[in-house]
């Protein structure tokens, strides 16, 4: 009897969301329009460390259409430190440097004018009164003794430095025939979405209610912005019928919420800061990891690895962001899809005189997978074999699963060999080798990556339980007679989520009839790459 074949999911289907992004029918956070709107620039620091002595507003606020310009200290004052990832209060992280600026571009003040350009020109007449300081950029140099320190009062650039041991390491080392060590570099990236990160806040103080439109992509964006503003969290309503230009990780905003909430308050009319392309790749939090790795493997004759020893060291730039987590993700798929029996893992976070580093791309796994893989390609190189067949006599068996890896997850189930099989056929691999090798004859330089890596996708709340609550899933429920409607938390980036959810949500109903009312109240956004496994807030009504 042959399997009945999915009506929705795994089939061609029209997309329905695409269409008015086609004809220019999109609506950006920079589309709002707000009666009255001002727009801010920033002044921002070009020394990589530097005390703020002074700062001139006076040529600024005499240009007519300039209303306001802030500097750290008033904005200190008003608000909270924004939320870290660390118990670190010595370390703290606000939207406007506070008498030290701490790495090249950090925003030192915020000017308010009638239009962005007006804005921008009086921001280039602030004068700031800078004193350099020593820095350190380099994370192995601000780890060693004797390093420039990034944040005085903390005493030290050590986030955090904790040692993980999962089985008899030392015992599988002594056992084992061969080791190798390596050491390697995750290069910092920066993410460069279409859309820079843009933000409009309207205070009313009627209802006593902060109104925020804005490209944001992250839980908790309304918390965060009410708690730096000591405001109720009923305070904070964010409108989520707002259009997300591309992420990836990296539309998180919290700082520049914060900065146009206060102004709106403060000024009583509508703020908007829309980045340009400087001040996105400087400063707007679209850093990802940089992160160096210390790997030491023990193996057999066959090179099949026992055990592994693993030092990550991230350079987290000047404050605590997101660092513990980026760090602590890899423990969910510690040794990737292999059977390595034992595992020490050493995770350290320090501060640099670099731009904050955030929740880039699967949000810190990716270098992970990186240092496994090379290690396989050292061990294969170590003992004369085939990377291909040292990978296979590493991974998992599909009789193995379900399969508990040392650090304690379960992996439930799997095929990788026949994962690898498919991917050989499908490249037909011997013709890449001989490919390969006709090439390099030719003195041309020539060669065939490979990976088998895993994400432990949708699972980023297990390590960060203090900021994020555990997001509940899709909740299918009935509008009406014929009609079924599905709550999904997260709202659509360009990505075809709708489409996503209405295959799940639609046993009986046609997708192409559902539609998505948009949320515009004081919800919570999820993150996109996991948007189908953790729903619940937008809803998709099927007839």
């Amino acid at each position: 009897m042959s399997a009945t074949p999915f009506r929705f999911v795994s089939t061609d289907r029209r997309v329905r969301e695409d269409r008015r992004f086609v004809v220019g029918k999109g609506r950006f956070a920079a589309d709002i329009a707000a009666a009255g709107t001002r727009h801010v620039a920033l002044v921002t620091c070009p020394h990589p460390a530097a005390g703020i002595l002074a700062i001139d507003k006076a040529a600024a606020l005499a240009v007519p259409g300039v209303h306001y310009v802030l500097d750290g200290r008033e904005l200190a004052a008003a608000t909270q430190p924004l939320l870290a990832g660390l118990d670190t209060p010595k370390v703290p992280r606000r939207p406007l440097a506070v008498d030290v600026a701490r790495y090249a571009g950090e925003w030192v003040a915020a000017v308010v004018a009638e239009t962005r350009a007006l804005a921008e020109d009086a921001a280039e007449l602030v004068r700031v009164d800078y004193q350099p300081l020593p820095f350190v950029l380099d994370g192995e140099a601000a780890y060693a003794p004797g390093s420039p320190i990034v944040h005085a009062d903390h005493g030290s650039n050590i986030l955090l430095d904790r040692t993980f041991v999962w089985g008899e390491v030392e015992k599988d080392f002594a056992e084992s025939p061969h080791r190798l060590s390596l050491r390697l570099k995750w290069g910092r990236s920066s993410t460069v979405p279409i859309e820079t990160f843009a933000v409009l806040a309207s205070w009313d103080p009627w209802r006593e209610v902060l109104d925020v439109y804005a490209s944001v992509q992250m839980p908790r964006f309304p918390d965060q912005v009410a708690l730096a503003l000591k405001l109720p969290g009923s305070s904070v309503r964010v409108h989520n019928d707002v259009d997300v230009g591309g992420s990836y990780g990296v539309k998180r905003g919290i700082k520049h919420a914060v900065l146009v909430g206060y102004l709106s308050r403060r000024l009583g009319f509508p703020v908007r800061l829309v980045e340009d392309r400087l001040e996105n790749m400087r400063a707007g939090d679209g850093h990802g990891p940089e992160r160096n790795f210390d790997i030491e493997v023990a193996f057999d004759e066959s090179g099949l690895i026992r055990s592994m020893k693993m030092r990550a060291l991230d350079n987290v730039g000047a404050y605590a962001g997101r660092s513990p987590f980026q760090l602590g993700k890899p423990i969910g798929a510690i040794v990737g899809p292999y059977r390595i029996q034992s595992v020490q893992y050493r995770a350290i976070a320090v501060t640099s005189n670099k731009t904050v580093q955030e929740a880039v791309r699967a949000f810190g796994q990716s270098p992970t997978n990186y240092a496994i893989e090379r290690a396989i390609e050292e061990v294969a190189r170590h003992r004369g074999f085939d990377r291909l067949e040292v990978r296979r006599r590493n991974l998992i068996r599909a009789d193995e699963f379900p399969y508990l890896i040392p650090s304690g997850t379960t992996y439930d189930s799997g095929d990788y060999h026949a994962v690898v099989d498919k991917v050989v056929a499908r490249a037909d691999y011997t013709a890449l080798v001989a490919e390969r090798d006709r090439l390099r004859a030719q003195g041309l330089l020539a060669g065939i990556g490979m990976a088998a890596c895993l994400e432990p996708s949708g699972a980023n709340s297990t390590f960060e339980p203090l900021l994020n609550p555990p997001y509940a899933l899709g909740r299918p429920g009935t509008r009406d007679a014929g009609r079924h409607r599905y709550r999904r938390g997260a709202r659509d980036r360009s990505r075809s989520h709708p489409r996503g959810a209405a295959r799940l949500a639609c046993v009986v109903a046609e997708p192409e009839s559902g539609r998505q009312p948009h949320g515009d109240h004081a919800g919570r956004r999820g993150v996109p790459r996991r948007a189908q496994a953790q729903s619940a807030a937008p809803r998709h009504w099927c007839a």
